[in-house]
């Protein structure tokens, strides 16, 4: 996770996703090349770095699945941070992309996407996770799937609430008055 993305605490979406995966880890930097923990983990699992890429393992078409276990990070950031951790992490550059097709539009309401087929973090992690089900690698019970975004769902509506409210002075940026 970007140090910028870390100190979100209104819509930390990268949070919420760490939150709600139990076999997570949260890592806070820029350059990871020397990080020992994710080294460790490099080494060990069969390893992929969740972002798009002409070249990355699609998994909406391809089974990722082998013999050793899978670890993916996901990179929580802005579209400009994330291209920044990934050159200046050699050892997360050295790692295939995984990416899939996007089907779904996001939800995060109360942000702009820079493209319609961009997620926050949460939604492309349930997009992966589905998949994954689907190729048998995880096992993972539908109602747990389809519970996987209420925290963002909620933060979501509880956002539009405040910046709904008039006399509300939490927000920065009120939506602009119809003439």
């Amino acid at each position: 996770m970007h140090p910028k993305e870390f100190k979100k605490v209104k819509n930390g979406t990268g949070h919420l996703t760490h939150l709600a995966l139990d076999n997570s880890e949260l890592f806070v930097g820029v350059d990871f090349s020397n990080h020992q923990k994710i080294n460790e983990i490099i080494k060990e699992y069969d390893s992929y770095v969740m972002y798009p890429s002409k070249d990355a393992l699609n998994i909406s078409q391809t089974n990722p699945k082998n013999k050793r276990d899978m670890a993916i990070f996901i990179i929580d950031s802005t579209w400009s941070c994330s291209v920044k951790m990934l050159r200046e992490s050699k050892n997360l550059q050295s790692l295939r992309y995984m990416s899939f097709d996007s089907i779904k539009l996001s939800q995060f309401k109360i942000k702009q996407q820079p493209a319609e087929f961009c997620l926050s973090t949460i939604e492309s992690t349930l997009s992966v996770l589905e998949l994954l089900n689907i190729h048998k690698i995880e096992n993972i019970a539908n109602g747990d799937l389809e519970e996987f975004l209420n925290p963002f769902e909620q933060m979501i509506e509880y956002q539009q609430k405040i910046i709904a409210n008039p006399l509300s002075n939490a927000v920065r940026f009120k939506p602009k008055k119809e003439r």
